[in-house]
């Protein structure tokens, strides 16, 4: 694609959700627009959607054409896979009405509830998931019982699987009664049942866990089952810390 033949930056910052086209100019006349790493203050430059690398306030816009990136709640007992030959609830049946072909970002057991992220962006699916990109995600885990300063202190430190040491971002106790203990912890691996495992380790099996957060995405009150579009700001944010 030509120059001549690309589309004008005003009108993809627009179709990005960035604002109206006058808006939108607005922001390249103020220097807050680069394109290729270079400030563009000039209107009318036309750009090829599928490959510039465009970002407004430091912060990069997707502008891909047809890409969808969605937060899915998974609920218990729905298997990370998109089909399943067992006949088992999985993911896939929750996007069987959706005209894009999209896949999950990594995955969470079954019995682990919690934010999972679909998109049929291949570069932003692998930027997530490897933990060389440092994407933190967020669990809330239920114990029985009390959980010790001592197991937290375990944790903190980092302990040694069989498949080799973890260390959590964070960890806190956020609730405590006194049949149960919801412990938040924060870590960047990806791991087979990584936090069920931690806590098997410390001596305290985790009863109930849910992933809160991935990077900038929050959970919030989405319900099990139910699917948003991440969009706008939200959307930059993630590309921005995925690092496109």
């Amino acid at each position: 694609m030509t120059a001549e033949e690309g589309v004008r930056l005003q009108k993809v910052l627009a179709l990005a959700g960035i604002g109206s086209r006058r808006r939108c100019e607005q922001f390249i006349a103020e220097g807050r627009v680069e394109v290729n790493g270079s400030t563009v203050t000039e209107q009318g430059l036309r750009i090829d959607p599928a490959t510039a690398v465009v970002r407004v306030d430091g912060q990069r816009v997707p502008t891909l054409p047809d890409v969808t990136v969605v937060a899915f709640n998974k609920p218990r007992g729905v298997v990370s896979t998109m089909s399943d030959d067992r006949g088992r609830a999985c993911i896939g049946d929750y996007v069987l009405d959706r005209p894009e072909r999209l896949f999950h970002v990594g995955r969470l057991d079954a019995e682990t509830e919690g934010l999972l992220i679909l998109t049929n962006d291949g570069e932003l699916a692998n930027r997530l998931a490897h933990p060389s990109h440092g994407i933190l995600k967020t669990y809330v885990a239920t114990i029985r019982g009390a959980f010790p300063k001592e197991a937290l202190r375990a944790l903190r430190a980092g302990v040694d699987l069989e498949d080799g040491r973890i260390e959590c971002d964070s960890v806190r106790v956020i609730q405590q009664a006194a049949d149960r203990t919801m412990v938040e912890v924060v870590i960047h691996e990806g791991r087979n049942r990584i936090v069920r495992r931690m806590f098997d380790e410390v001596g305290h099996p985790v009863v109930d866990l849910v992933r809160t957060r991935i990077g900038p995405i929050r959970l919030d009150q989405q319900r099990p089952g139910a699917l948003r579009a991440i969009e706008g700001r939200e959307l930059r944010a993630l590309y921005t810390e995925a690092g496109l």
